[in-house]
């Protein structure tokens, strides 16, 4: 039976590329593409003529079929846009099917921003939680987040530059202040990786407008994540919900519920900061 190739393709540098992934590319009868434009550029790059064909979310299930065919035909590779395929971008379902239908699967393993954020982050890798994208509503995220809230586990996620405030708002309302290094366009010209806590990235990237697409990276709940805040974290997590437009009630009740202090003893402290701004 033929092989279903899962290619993983780079997430920015092209030099990321493997030399396997391109004489697979060059082998297979047939590539399925996320987006044929986009592979087709990657492939003109490398000097690669094998024919190309769509796979992507909107046309997944009548696309199967055809990527069957040829695999009952020779070796077919399925690449998504960037990085590795299934992840956060479709073929579980092909991957099934080609695996009921008797063929081969192999991976070609190679650029992931989630791992390659992980591997520089600076927190625990030796067990982590792939979340992929969050809810776009904020009801709905932060009751994702309350899910996972007491797991030990370092959490990734992915998140767009247009609701990366309101995410970042959310983790810290529902995960309290936590460690958080902050990926954006990994092994592009304007890479960048902020480290810091929660309240420090939303007074950052309130200062900073956020641009390209983020990989974030958050510390787990840890024994040392119930400990009270210092008056300084209080602080600063004030001086960030009051720059955000939040209310001192709800600023206060937020915090104290994230920080282990009282709640009069924020707002006092939040009515403070309120009259220093």
């Amino acid at each position: 039976m033929a092989t279903l190739y899962l290619v993983a393709t780079p997430i920015g540098n092209l030099e990321d590329i493997s030399a396997r992934a391109l004489r697979v590319l060059r082998e297979v009868r047939l590539i399925a593409a996320e987006d044929t434009r986009v592979t087709r550029k990657l492939l003109a790059h490398f000097d690669i003529h094998t024919p190309l064909t769509s796979y992507h979310e909107h046309n997944k299930r009548s696309q199967q079929a055809t990527i069957l065919a040829a695999l009952a035909e020779g070796d077919v590779a399925l690449v998504s846009d960037a990085g590795t395929p299934t992840l956060n971008d479709p073929g579980y379902e092909l991957v099934c099917a080609a695996l009921a239908a008797g063929h081969q699967v192999s991976p070609v393993p190679g650029p992931c921003a989630p791992i390659a954020a992980l591997t520089v982050s600076g927190l625990p890798t030796d067990a982590f939680l792939y979340l992929g994208y969050l809810p776009r509503q904020s009801a709905e995220r932060r009751a994702a987040l309350q899910r996972i809230a007491d797991l030990p586990y370092t959490l990734i996620f992915l998140e767009a530059p247009h609701r990366l405030l309101a995410t970042l708002t959310d983790l810290q309302k529902v995960l309290g202040d936590r460690p958080v290094a902050i990926a954006r366009e990994l092994t592009k010209v304007y890479e960048q990786v902020w480290r810091g806590s929660l309240s420090e990235a939303l007074v950052y990237f309130h200062e900073h407008a956020p641009r390209g697409e983020f990989t974030l990276v958050i510390a787990g709940h840890t024994l040392e994540n119930d400990q009270p805040w210092s008056e300084d974290a209080v602080r600063e997590a004030i001086r960030a919900g009051l720059r955000a437009g939040e209310g001192l009630p709800q600023l206060a009740a937020r915090l104290a519920r994230a920080s282990g202090w009282e709640r009069r003893r924020v707002y006092h402290l939040a009515l403070q900061e309120g009259r220093d701004v």
